[in-house]
């Protein structure tokens, strides 16, 4: 006859080898979901999903943000207050230093003799207060990019020395 002892050891035996067969079971039929799954641009796979580095964008990150602003657009701007629209204009938006940066040539119909240098997160490029060129007129905004009608929409301010400043509004396509 088995005494009470060993029939909770056959017991405990038994039930440790059913956790360890259900464990191995359970875990080889886990599919990596990671496992075809091939990021560019330093991405990391999370889920079966790419998630991008800063500067980076697509289903397996091989896009740069920026490229989608990288070309020259055909621009409309007008003063805000005065309602009075500059005459169409060409911009041209290249390439800056880091996957971040871009360079923004003949911005507000050639206001600025120098580059005007903006930075892109997603679908928005922000200029941070800066004077592009030596006559101490600044410029700041921000822009957002529309990837159904693949435009720009622009809202920016520049300020004389006196620090008088005009706001402007814009549409680039």
């Amino acid at each position: 006859m088995l005494s009470m002892k060993s029939i909770r050891n056959v017991a405990l035996s038994a039930l440790l080898t059913i956790g360890a067969f259900s464990a191995i079971t359970y875990t080889s039929c886990n599919k990596d979901e990671c496992k075809d799954v091939v990021c560019k641009n330093n991405g990391t796979c999370v889920a079966g999903v790419c998630s991008c580095p800063t500067g980076y964008e697509g289903t397996n990150c091989e896009s740069e943000g920026r490229a989608k602003f990288v070309k020259t657009w055909t621009a409309s701007d007008k003063e805000v207050v005065a309602g009075t629209s500059l005459p169409a204009y060409s911009a041209i938006i290249t390439s800056g230093t880091t996957i971040v940066d871009i360079k923004i040539s003949k911005f507000s119909d050639s206001y600025f003799t120098n580059e005007v240098k903006a930075t892109v997160s997603g679908s928005t490029i922000t200029i941070p207060s800066q004077a592009p060129d030596s006559d101490g007129y600044t410029v700041e905004g921000t822009g957002t990019y529309n990837s159904t009608d693949k435009k720009i929409t622009w809202s920016y301010t520049i300020k004389n020395p006196l620090g008088v400043s005009k706001s402007y509004s814009g549409t680039w396509n």
